[in-house]
């Protein structure tokens, strides 16, 4: 799936390439924040700063913490936005954790989101190229998808882990689109 960082900006996209430019494999379960300077760079600017016509600024901050694995930094800027997006944050923090019960929490207040059907979509693709036997029923099932990455977790250097990390790829990807990007 194509991702272009400069799509968000200058700043956002030489912030992103401090790290993978958005291409990033974030691991399934907790991680250290794989760039300080992104830390310090997203703590010295709002999100308006970062994102000014966004549909979501805030979750797309969120979202930039969560793309570096600076945890608390993604659960606390998650926690804070009263909305679906903020809650998709919230449930991906979490199933990161990794916690299960607290991400399906999560994801039961997220609802059906506009960026399941694309996500399903390139679920289904990625699994057709993986050769890991996995298939993704329609609509997106973000509770299946909980699940794939616990059964995943205990498979390290599987075919199933490698699809894991890929669809979480995909869906950060989309979800950061869906709220960095002025509404339509």
């Amino acid at each position: 799936m194509p991702f272009d960082s400069k799509a968000y900006g200058e700043e956002v996209a030489s912030l992103l390439a401090l790290d993978g430019g958005g291409a990033r494999r974030m691991p399934l379960a907790g991680a250290r924040c794989s760039s300080p300077a992104a830390r310090e760079r997203l703590r010295a600017a709002s999100a308006r700063q970062w994102f000014p016509a966004a549909r979501a600024p805030e979750a797309a901050v969120a979202g930039l913490y969560l793309y570096f694995s600076c945890w608390d930094e993604a659960h606390e800027v998650a926690q804070g936005v009263g909305t679906r997006e903020g809650s998709y944050w919230h449930g991906i923090v979490h199933r990161q954790e990794p916690d299960a019960g607290n991400s399906a929490y999560w994801f039961r207040r997220v609802g059906a989101h506009p960026v399941f059907a694309a996500l399903r979509a390139e679920a289904e693709r990625l699994a057709a190229a993986s050769g890991a036997g996995i298939s993704f029923a329609a609509p997106w099932d973000p509770f299946a998808f909980i699940d794939l990455c616990e059964e995943a977790r205990r498979q390290p250097g599987s075919a199933l882990e490698n699809l894991a990390l890929e669809v979480q790829r995909a869906e950060w990807q989309l979800l950061f689109d869906y709220c960095a990007r002025p509404a339509q």
